[in-house]
């Protein structure tokens, strides 16, 4: 897969490299880790936007990058998002082993080339997020905490008393004023059927029932679906509006560009 073979370091040799390196080199690690992969461009819009220009921010963030990755920290997938033409922002980037070790990474695995589908929505997961922070910074809503998977998953029993997982997207929590509004969402491609979204929303109904998550933030957040176009928006809304011993209010259908309008609005 053209990964490069990760350089032995002792728990003394990481040690080391971690006083080497800067606080925002610790950071754009740790969000690798959080989202497993992102592009350059990604990286470069979480982490390199506040210099004085996109030109000195873009170069600057290419240096990083390859320091990292010739320091085994990150590697970088074959696959490009965007082609060629597209320059170093279209490279992906996921943790290598002595990058998993240095920020102690709870999925601790040396990354592989994903399927195509995985990685496409890994990345449009990580492009909600950054939706989300650029509104905020342009003070559309307050973005309090945002939690990506593992962390955002929330497990229960069920009625049976089954153990089950119920592994959000993101957990997302906002603020208006006040008030604070609290978020589960499902960044959806369209590679799923409508069956199996239907099957992930009554594991969320399920969750609901519990009243586990009432009790931790007082409300239950409202699960959005978050689709690529307005015609599967309608799909997925009209499939849940129908759905038999489904509570609708619960759940919302929004084409991504729609998501942060209604962050910034509220779950009324």
């Amino acid at each position: 897969m053209g990964f490069p073979m990760s350089a032995h370091r002792g728990p003394q040799g990481l040690e080391r490299l971690r006083t080497e390196l800067s606080e925002r080199d610790l950071i754009v690690l740790a969000s690798v880790a959080s989202h497993r992969f992102l592009t350059g461009r990604q990286i470069e819009a979480f982490h390199f936007s506040e210099h004085a220009s996109s030109v000195t921010g873009s170069r600057v963030c290419r240096r990083v990058l390859a320091r990292l990755v010739e320091q085994r920290l990150l590697v970088r997938l074959e696959r490009r998002v965007g082609g060629v033409r597209a320059g170093s922002a279209s490279y992906v980037y996921a943790l290598g082993s002595a990058g998993n070790r240095l920020v102690s990474n709870p999925r601790g695995k040396r990354a592989e080339e994903p399927s195509r589908v995985f990685l496409d929505h890994t990345l449009a997961v990580a492009d909600a997020h950054l939706a989300l922070l650029q509104a905020a910074d342009a003070r559309r809503f307050e973005l309090i905490s945002v939690e990506t998977e593992p962390a955002a998953w929330r497990r229960f029993l069920n009625s049976a008393g089954a153990r089950e997982t119920l592994r959000p997207d993101l957990y997302v929590v906002s603020a208006q004023g006040e008030f604070e509004h609290c978020w589960f969402l499902e960044i959806d491609n369209a590679t799923e059927s409508t069956p199996a979204v239907l099957r992930k929303c009554r594991q969320y109904q399920a969750y609901w029932r519990t009243g586990i998550e009432q009790q931790r933030s007082g409300t239950f957040p409202l699960v959005v679906w978050v689709t690529p176009n307005d015609r599967r928006c309608k799909q997925l809304a009209e499939a849940i509006a129908s759905a038999r011993k489904l509570q609708p209010e619960i759940f919302r259908a929004v084409a991504s560009d729609e998501l942060v309008e209604l962050v910034a609005v509220g779950a009324a």
